[in-house]
């Protein structure tokens, strides 16, 4: 009776909580749709004004010619304001854009901006991503595709470089074969092979079972340690909890809820104090074309240029050694003796990119043959890039006068991302 009481109880408090989750996911999607109500007015409103703006000034705009010719650019990721960013500049160079996103975000806005010529939706990339690669070939062969700019999510970098060996019988896949995606996006392999070429990185571990973190010394090391999963967590991502715990049975307790396993590694890595800043570049045949430094944060939507000597070598050196194509994104942590550590690699587009929304070589850098003498960096006049709507709810929620001006400032000295 007793242990049938039991679960009674449990199951009792785990539908108390799934009614208590579903009220609070209620409550959030109202004040949602409340808040979207309340700034409807104003977006329509800016939509309006910029389509009459449109309008008056399109017979004075110049048609610019792409040096070297006019090229058809396919760029995928079509919701995101990364992809919108590359897709100007390829515009505004005078190239013809394709743009690509999954059928799930057929309405994106995006599709409707001057700079895009086409819009297709494909199917989400999923098991060996045959269907997607096909999607993909499908398109570029129709509209005479030149050269294809993958705009990634953690998801699709991998389906991408699975599509490139059939996408490059129509086009140049500008995007990393499937064996280089891989060992970028695994935190340790990336780790190794930087390792390897004697660029900085901090001491790192693959835990496949939680027994190595618990039979692992840590009285000779001068650094705590964290423990992020190899494969893409968005749940324990931003979890920073140090090791050794203050107790063998804390670190124990810790380590066991974690999900690791031969199938789901992950990695134990040495946590170094410092200053974090992410990095975007873009590189052809191991040459850094476009390369841009920023603070970095958990929640990233924020992006001011940093010039780095030291991160920028760092990036060049990998690059080079490796004879990388593609684009990747680095984290960094600056330690207070100015080493940049490389924490972890995404072969993909950073956000960061916008800071290149007034500079006129960005589609020279992906499409240009000749070499560069040095990186494109954000000109001097670029503005600090943000997303209006995250800065007005900072604004809004703001807790001091201080924390109010200093967003004021930010919204003030900075430009829309959109």
């Amino acid at each position: 009776m007793t242990q049938t009481a039991s679960v009674s109880s449990i199951n009792s408090e785990r539908a108390g909580s799934t009614r208590a989750d579903k009220a609070i996911a209620f409550y959030k999607t109202a004040a949602t749709l409340v808040l979207l109500a309340i700034a409807f007015p104003l977006n329509v409103t800016l939509v309006l004004l910029a389509l009459g703006w449109g309008l008056v000034s399109w017979p004075f705009r110049q048609q610019r010619s792409a040096s070297g010719g006019s090229k058809t650019v396919m760029i995928s990721g079509g919701k995101m304001t990364k992809a919108l960013q590359i897709a100007r500049s390829m515009n505004a160079a005078g190239h013809r854009v394709i743009l690509v996103e999954t059928h799930k975000y057929w309405l994106s806005g995006h599709r409707f901006s001057n700079a895009v010529d086409r819009f297709f939706t494909v199917p989400a990339p999923q098991e060996d991503g045959t269907e997607y690669a096909r999607a993909l070939a499908e398109i570029a062969e129709r509209e005479g595709v030149d050269i294809y700019i993958p705009v990634c999510s953690p998801v699709a970098s991998y389906f991408d470089s699975l599509a490139k060996p059939e996408l490059s019988q129509w086009c140049e896949v500008f995007h990393f074969d499937a064996d280089t995606t891989r060992m970028l996006d695994d935190k340790y392999d990336f780790a190794e092979a930087a390792r390897k070429i004697g660029l900085s990185v901090p001491k790192s571990f693959k835990i496949t079972d939680p027994n190595q973190v618990l039979n692992f010394d840590f009285s000779n090391e001068s650094h705590p340690y964290i423990l992020k999963s190899i494969p893409y967590d968005s749940v324990r991502r931003l979890d920073l909890t140090k090791l050794p715990c203050e107790t063998p049975e804390a670190t124990a307790d810790f380590v066991h809820q974690l999900p690791i396993s031969s199938e789901k590694p992950w990695i134990m890595q040495e946590f170094i104090q410092g200053k974090e800043l992410c990095t975007h570049s873009t590189i052809r045949d191991g040459e850094i074309r476009l390369h841009c430094c920023s603070d970095s944060s958990a929640f990233q939507v924020n992006y001011e240029h940093r010039d780095r000597p030291q991160i920028l070598n760092w990036v060049t050196h990998f690059a080079e050694a490796y004879q990388f194509t593609g684009q990747f994104s680095l984290d960094f942590i600056e330690a207070e003796d100015g080493t940049p550590y490389a924490i972890e690699c995404n072969p993909r587009t950073h956000s960061a990119i916008t800071m290149f929304y007034n500079h006129s070589g960005v589609a020279n850098a992906f499409i240009g043959a000749e070499k560069q003498i040095r990186p494109l960096e954000p000109l001097p006049t670029s503005k600090p890039t943000y997303w209006i709507y995250h800065e007005v709810w900072r604004l809004i929620t703001s807790k001091s006068i201080g924390q109010f001006f200093e967003r004021l400032a930010i919204i003030g000295n900075g430009t829309d991302a959109i």
